[in-house]
Order: C-alpha cells, then structure tokens, then sequence
C-alpha cells in the first residue's frame, strides 16, 4: 500500500472517530490539524480540502460513508506500525472533547475488529487504551449486530465546512492534554 493511500485512510479514521456520535466538536478539529501540522500525520496531503470532501461525502450519505470506511478498513493490507498508528489516532480523536460517548466506543470496537493487530503491542505503548480494547467481540453475528446497532441508533447530521471553522477559534481552545 502506498503512503498516500495510508495517509487518507489514517485521515479518514480520525474524521470518522470525530463525526461517529453526530457531531463535531472543534476541539476534534484542532487535533487533527494540530497531528498534521506537527508531526505531519497525515503526510503531504491539504487537510482542509481533504477534511471538506470528507464532510460533504458523510454529510450525503453518513450511513453509506461509515459502512465504506469499515469496508475499505478491512480490505487494506496494513502493517502492524500503520495499525498502531490508526488505533493511536482514533482513540485520541473520540477522545479530544473530552467526553466519550457509547456509541464511539461502539464505533471504536467495530474498527478495531477489522484490524489484525493483538492488544499487547498497543497496550505496551499505551496501557490507558485497556478500557478501549476489552473484548466483547466474541463471534461474526455479534460483530454485525453491534455494527448495524450503531447504525440503527446513529443520527447521521449535516456538518459544517471544516474550512470555515477559523483557526484563531481552533487555538483558543484548550487541548485535550494541557493543564486546567
């Protein structure tokens, strides 16, 4: 797989984890950019364009656009590190509003069935994920239901342009991991 293709998908668990409970909270929106313009998580990729077509694909059908996440999740042949990362960075976006709704954790447990990678080598590098990784996914027909349950309760919203949310907002607010 190449990077660009890791890159978008990375992009797209991040915006998934953020639009998942119906909405978008802008502290998710500062860290995504906040990973990009850091530490270039997402690559060479322009986050906002990237952001925005995410949003009006979701924002046309949010069903349809989380099914082909999960689908396109399960196809990609993924290394150990690039799961990792993808566990790394949906965990701290549901987590980057400071509240973390059932149905993200939901949302979390399908993504991470679709993924190979065993707990201990995520546990290892981050032993606060435990809650996240407790396993409740115990056969295919469970995984299904609790798949089509998320989409039975989920109330898919019409988002706003991540392009106009003006980035002396996003700076004022306060990150996940600074001090009160």
């Amino acid at each position: 797989m190449d990077t660009i293709s890791f890159d978008k998908l990375l992009l797209k668990t991040a915006f998934s984890c953020m639009a998942c409970d119906g909405d978008i909270d802008k502290r998710e929106v500062k860290l995504i950019k906040k990973l990009h313009k850091e530490n270039k998580t997402f690559g060479e990729i322009d986050i906002n364009s990237e952001m925005d077509n995410l949003l009006l694909a979701i924002n046309r059908d949010g069903h349809q656009f989380l099914k082909n996440y999960f689908n396109e999740l399960k196809t990609f042949e993924l290394t150990e590190a690039n799961e990792l990362k993808l566990v790394e960075v949906a965990i701290d976006t549901i987590k980057a509003d400071d509240k973390v709704e059932y149905s993200e954790i939901k949302f979390f447990k399908v993504i991470r069935s679709k993924l190979k990678i065993q707990d201990e080598p995520i546990l290892e590098k981050h032993p606060d994920f435990e809650d996240y990784l407790e396993q409740d996914i115990i056969s295919e027909s469970y995984l299904l239901r609790l798949q089509e349950d998320f989409f039975d309760t989920h109330i898919s919203n019409e988002f706003e342009l991540i392009s106009r949310f003006n980035d002396d907002i996003l700076d004022s607010l306060k990150d996940n991991n600074e001090e009160a």
